[in-house]
């Protein structure tokens, strides 16, 4: 394995997740034929073109705050990943930042023509809960969905998230990022409760 991927893990019953560096610019097409569609809406890049996709992982490139990922499942692309400092972050404005504490952003590839995949999203945030809590040793991981990503929010939960208040993350308008605000629901993972013992 190239030194792109930072993590790898054989997930019993579903086959092999590899959490691989984003390349801005390789990468683009794919990432940007995920975001386009309506049920990324909540992601924020619906009418961007591929260009710009590639410019905003580009900026992301040269963050030590933010980074992005691919995950993928035995070889093939099927999520992106994006963690961040939540100091560093406009949620650091709505909760209280605890030392140890990692932000994460996913998004899910878009189901083949055969439909939804059983077990997919669990396999899938299992190894990032991994990969966050233990590969990076951080002590909690803090999730902010839009309020109306109902999907995004059970999902969460079902993996042992709690969550935390909603909250309004304030608008974001600087020369190389705009964000609008956003209705959150919080929702947090503890090490210990993602790794007992």
């Amino acid at each position: 394995m190239s030194d792109l991927y930072v993590h790898t893990q054989d997930v019993d019953g579903f086959g092999t997740v590899a959490v691989r560096l984003l390349d801005a610019k390789a990468d683009a097409g794919l990432v940007h034929g995920w975001v386009r569609e309506e049920r990324a809406a909540f992601w924020g890049m619906n009418g961007l073109t591929e260009d710009q996709v590639a410019d905003i992982y580009a900026h992301m490139d040269t963050l030590d705050t933010h980074h992005a990922y691919l995950l993928e499942k035995d070889g093939e692309p099927v999520g992106l990943l994006q963690t961040y400092e939540p100091e560093a972050d406009r949620v650091s404005e709505c909760y209280a930042v605890e030392p140890g504490d990692i932000g994460v952003h996913l998004l899910l590839a878009p189901p083949e023509a055969a439909g939804a995949r059983s077990g997919w999203s669990s396999a899938l945030l299992g190894a990032v809960a991994t990969y966050v809590l233990v590969v990076l040793d951080r002590r909690r991981v803090v999730v902010d969905p839009d309020v109306r990503n109902e999907k995004a929010i059970a999902r969460f939960l079902r993996q042992g998230f709690v969550a935390g208040e909603r909250v309004v993350l304030p608008e974001i308008d600087i020369p190389d990022v705009y964000l609008p605000e956003k209705h959150a629901q919080l929702a947090f993972l503890r090490r210990e409760v993602a790794f007992p013992g």
